[in-house]
């Protein structure tokens, strides 16, 4: 039998981790997920040095991994979440939903700042 957050599962509360609360959770990420799509908008944009883009996006995933693991286990992407959720059962799979919605979030939040505050500055410097 298979522990409650068996296979790589995200997840919090009692027994997982940490043991950090939902908002905890949730914040961390809904926050991690918006500046991950912040670096790689920043990194694939129009006049950005795109040899330097796969450095720049995977040294950020690192960083925010290695804040976000005691944490929640570090989704940041709900299809990393979903798989080991759905064969684990249990707890990781009751808690999915945060693993779908806060990235989503995040990733929603982040197309909104880009575009915004920094899309049309990248405009401005392609003219």
């Amino acid at each position: 039998m298979m522990s409650e957050w068996a296979l790589g599962s995200n997840g919090w509360g009692v027994g997982y981790l940490s043991a950090y609360d939902t908002t905890s959770a949730f914040v961390t990420e809904l926050v991690f997920t918006f500046l991950f799509v912040l670096i790689i908008f920043k990194t694939t944009a129009p006049g950005a040095n795109s040899s330097m883009a796969g450095l720049s996006i995977g040294l950020g995933l690192v960083l925010i991994h290695l804040v976000a693991i005691p944490i929640t286990g570090t989704s940041v992407n709900p299809a990393r979440s979903f798989g080991p959720a759905i064969l684990a059962g249990g707890k990781a799979l009751q808690q999915l939903w945060l693993f779908i919605v806060a990235p989503i979030g995040g990733g929603v939040l982040a197309a909104l700042v880009w575009k915004g505050l920094f899309e049309a500055e990248v405009d401005k410097n392609k003219a």
